[in-house]
């Protein structure tokens, strides 16, 4: 019998290589490449009687209603200028990080052939790591000054936030952008669905990404997805034993799904866990669901969080 199993298994597991082989042979046929406009740089090495030029140029940039000074000021402004410098040093050339976002357009081509190839402008905004991103149709914008590494003298952030500042997240980041796009709205309220919500999001970084870490997916550390491995079955027990999944209270929302230092559980083990537990176990039941159910993707986007959490046939690790 085990002996079966085993071959079972070895089989599943030949035919999944086969599968990703193919994939990544047609991702690598798709003709694209991208455009990437650096705002930063025109922006800060344009003299100030030249600004009208950069207003024409990127108009969407420079909103009605504000003066002049407001940009000329910040053009001068000795902390900006530093900001600047400090990115050059990090993304001069950023002919890497273009290498990157191609091939991740490329499966975002395969995957969604409708979607137009996007023009990235890279920009330095005012460090509001809420939008490190923004996928808009045929443009996706990238402040720069949110990946200087965790550790950059600029950030007076929380650790949880910093984790995320780094060069490698600027292609999750624009995957979940991008998800906002393809995963519709929906009117229930409940955990289960916010989870589901989440784990479309992150699923969608499996395929998008597969070269990255889950740590690098969701932004956690090592430890911190170790942590959710192990405390998966404790999770899932816990909510389940307090009614909470089909629960409409919004207050469970920051407490498993949004950024957060740590979940809330109101125990002692708070410490100990990452914020979001809630969006990680909505991962592990849309990869059950993908595991279980042949569906395009598209399609898995636009289930609702009951029929796919049903049809998942999802069972935490023990």
């Amino acid at each position: 019998m085990k002996k079966y199993l085993f071959l079972v298994a070895f089989c599943l597991f030949v035919l999944a290589c086969k599968k990703e082989d193919k994939v990544e042979s047609a991702v690598a046929e798709i003709p694209l490449e991208i455009k990437v406009e650096r705002f930063d740089k025109i922006f800060f090495e344009t003299p100030p009687e030249d600004l009208e030029k950069v207003k024409k140029e990127f108009p969407f940039f420079f909103p009605v209603g504000n003066d002049n000074s407001v940009w000329l000021d910040k053009m001068r402004s000795p902390l900006w200028r530093e900001v600047y410098d400090e990115v050059q040093k990090k993304y001069g050339d950023f002919k890497p990080e273009k290498e990157v976002l191609e091939t991740l357009f490329k499966r975002i081509k395969y995957y969604f052939p409708e979607t137009k190839t996007p023009k990235v402008i890279t920009v330095i905004s005012e460090m509001d790591y809420n939008n490190k991103v923004i996928y808009a149709d045929s443009l996706v914008i990238v402040s720069l000054e949110l990946y200087l590494g965790k550790n950059h003298k600029f950030y007076e952030f929380p650790n949880y936030l910093k984790e995320n500042f780094e060069q490698r997240q600027i292609a999750p980041d624009i995957v979940t952008s991008f998800s906002a796009s393809k995963i519709p709205g929906s009117s229930d309220k409940t955990l289960l669905a916010q989870m589901i919500y989440s784990g479309k999001q992150l699923y969608l970084k499996d395929l998008l990404l597969p070269d990255y870490l889950d740590a690098e997916k969701i932004g956690y550390t090592a430890e911190q997805i170790k942590w959710c491995e192990e405390n998966e079955n404790y999770m899932w027990r816990y909510i389940i034993e307090r009614e909470m999944l089909y629960s409409n209270d919004q207050k469970l929302i920051p407490r498993f799904i949004s950024q957060a230092p740590f979940s809330k559980f109101y125990l002692e083990l708070d410490n100990e866990s990452p914020g979001r537990v809630g969006a990680w176990l909505g991962w592990q039941i849309v990869r059950a669901y993908a595991k279980n159910n042949e569906i395009p993707i598209g399609d898995l986007l636009k289930l609702n969080a009951k029929e796919l959490f049903e049809k998942s046939k999802y069972k935490p690790k023990k």
